[in-house]
């Protein structure tokens, strides 16, 4: 699926492993994603996220996408950092299901993300 999304790998999204409802994805800041503040503007931040999560809610087979998401953001990301973001399954019931995404730099948290996923029915 990562190989197909055009948005994530024209930033350099890497998916560095894999598997049955966890993911975990690399992406270095560069400075077009720099924001006035001198910090990673946010919506890189969470598009790393959503990433991971995209990656680790399809990893059941079914085409899952989001229903909705939402980051609190912890401390700042700045041009030439690497950023982690660890996605891990917390359940699923029915066609969906609840992610937790830690975006880590190093050892410090960045950013903490949640996203709820719905398992796609084919449209007619």
């Amino acid at each position: 699926m990562l190989g197909a999304d055009r948005a994530s790998t024209a930033l350099g999204i890497e998916l560095l492993d894999g598997g049955e409802g966890f993911a975990t994805c690399r992406m270095k800041v560069t400075a077009g994603m720099v924001n006035g503040h001198g910090t990673a503007h946010g919506g890189y931040v969470f598009l790393l996220a959503d990433t991971a999560f995209a990656c680790a809610c399809n990893s059941h087979g079914p085409v899952t996408v989001a229903a909705g998401a939402d980051i609190t953001f912890v401390a700042p990301a700045w041009e030439g950092d690497e950023l982690l973001a660890v996605a891990q399954e917390r359940t699923r019931y029915g066609r969906s299901g609840i992610y937790d995404v830690t975006v880590l730099r190093g050892e410090q948290v960045v950013a903490e993300f949640r996203g709820r996923s719905r398992t796609a029915t084919p449209v007619k």
